[in-house]
């Protein structure tokens, strides 16, 4: 095996920030001797998160086993996940920052499976993966990352699992969706459907996709991530480590 020196586009801040969760951890749980020390335990697993490297490629990289740099990984994603925010305190985020909507949108993470699973396929993508609900802001910040749910599963009915509607009229928000949004419910703007619309219909599906663009950013930000281009590893924790890819990518964008 070749070794060569690569860097990593993250700033140190956001290393700091796992490296004192991974730290704060093994004080609580009264942890002996690690082979990494919380810094570099963070970078291995940054390194996974950004790169979507392998467990053999990483482990190899830190001169751990394998089955090291899998627990470390898992362990840390965990840990981060658990501090995301969660849908109303990203909602008040919103209401606190004088937005008066916010944009919601779904998002496919694919992941390795056979033509016997399935469950996991998606029609619209045609790719088997797992459905991941995003709220963000209208300049495009993260606000919100949901649970994972099976990638057939439509984005109406995943807002509607996640009660996402109901948590914008709690807090007196609006939100903006796309045509898989139709019908949720009437604080969630949506574009016109069909052929053949009036012109001021189109303007208005105009506007509103100019609205509604930011939304995408927001998307794109996770999935600098490359991890969550396509999973290798269970498709159920899915929806964890896009929670800790919120965290981190936070905490990156200040």
């Amino acid at each position: 095996m070749l070794f060569y020196r690569a860097a990593l586009p993250l700033s140190r801040w956001t290393l700091n920030l796992a490296a004192r969760t991974i730290r704060a951890h093994r004080k609580n749980t009264g942890s002996r001797w690690r082979r990494l020390a919380p810094a570099q335990q963070a970078l291995l697993v940054l390194v996974h998160l950004h790169k979507g490297e392998t467990f053999t490629q990483v482990a190899a990289g830190f001169e751990v086993g394998t089955t090291t740099a899998w627990r470390y990984v898992r362990e840390t994603a965990a840990l981060l996940a658990k501090q995301a925010p969660t849908l109303e305190q990203g909602l008040r985020r919103a209401r606190r920052t004088g937005w008066g909507y916010a944009i919601v949108d779904g998002t496919l993470i694919a992941c390795d499976r056979v033509a016997a699973d399935r469950p996991f396929y998606s029609g619209k993508h045609r790719r088997h993966g797992m459905n991941i609900q995003v709220v963000a802001a209208p300049d495009g910040a993260l606000l919100w990352t949901s649970g994972a749910l099976l990638g057939p599963v439509h984005d109406v009915r995943a807002a509607r699992i996640w009660k996402i509607a109901e948590r914008l009229r709690a807090q007196g928000l609006l939100a903006l969706g796309d045509k898989a949004y139709v019908g949720l419910s009437e604080v969630v703007f949506c574009p016109f459907k069909g052929r053949g619309k009036p012109q001021w219909k189109k303007d208005i599906n105009s506007e509103h996709a100019q609205l509604r663009g930011p939304g995408e950013r927001a998307i794109a930000q996770l999935k600098q991530w490359r991890i969550l281009r396509r999973l290798r590893c269970c498709p159920h924790r899915a929806g964890e480590i896009a929670r800790a890819v919120l965290v981190l990518q936070l905490r990156e964008t200040g």
